[in-house]
């Protein structure tokens, strides 16, 4: 079974993109580590393709290249947060909300007809951190999109900044899961990649 993974640093965290079966240090690595343990008969293939700094517009202008040629079984896509990042002082030209979903929708029209794969999406995410404050509003808004995009075309929708939320309820440190509350540490990489295996376990099953 060939499960790739998609989107931007989250997803990157540091492969060595000269071998895309290098996992990184992120949560495909946890993920890969808990499904293999879940389902020690499968033969699995775990592909990433995440690059730092990617929007939607990059992820779709490579989508052949780095995901339908591939004809994975389950193709994952977290991706917007930069979207948002790019319209506070990085030099480039803006996506409004009209365009990362213009964007994604093409995207996931692109994978359900050129590809046979189920397909997970996971919902951008925003912790605690005080010099992103102001991002807050428009995280919420790319995070409507994307859970209205997954109704009409995910497999599985993945709600991260909810499950976060939650989770730091639990947590006496604001910042237990990410520094700077849009790229996860260790327990935030590991606590996504639980998620994501629970998530995906029912798609492997019916697979088998």
């Amino acid at each position: 079974m060939k499960i790739l993974f998609q989107g931007d640093s989250i997803t990157d965290a540091g492969r060595d993109k000269r071998n895309y079966h290098d996992l990184g240090a992120g949560y495909p690595k946890f993920a890969a580590q808990h499904i293999r343990e879940a389902f020690p008969e499968t033969d699995f293939e775990f592909i990433n393709f995440g690059i730092s700094g990617n929007r939607t517009c990059q992820l779709f202008d490579r989508l052949y290249t780095d995901g339908i040629a591939f004809e994975p079984d389950i193709i994952s896509i977290l991706i917007g947060i930069n979207d948002v990042w790019h319209r506070h002082g990085s030099g480039q030209i803006a996506t409004t909300d009209l365009q990362v979903e213009t964007n994604y929708r093409a995207i996931l029209e692109r994978l359900k007809k050129e590809t046979n794969a189920k397909i997970v999406m996971l919902a951008p995410f925003l912790l605690d951190d005080e010099a992103k404050e102001d991002w807050r509003g428009e995280v919420d808004r790319i995070i409507a999109i994307v859970r209205k995009l997954a109704d009409e075309f995910a497999d599985v929708y993945i709600p991260l900044d909810e499950h976060f939320a939650e989770a730091l309820k639990t947590q006496p440190e604001p910042k237990f899961y990410s520094g700077d509350g849009v790229h996860p540490n260790d327990q935030g990489r590991a606590f996504i990649g639980k998620l994501y295996a629970d998530a995906v376990r029912p798609l492997i099953e019916a697979a088998k």
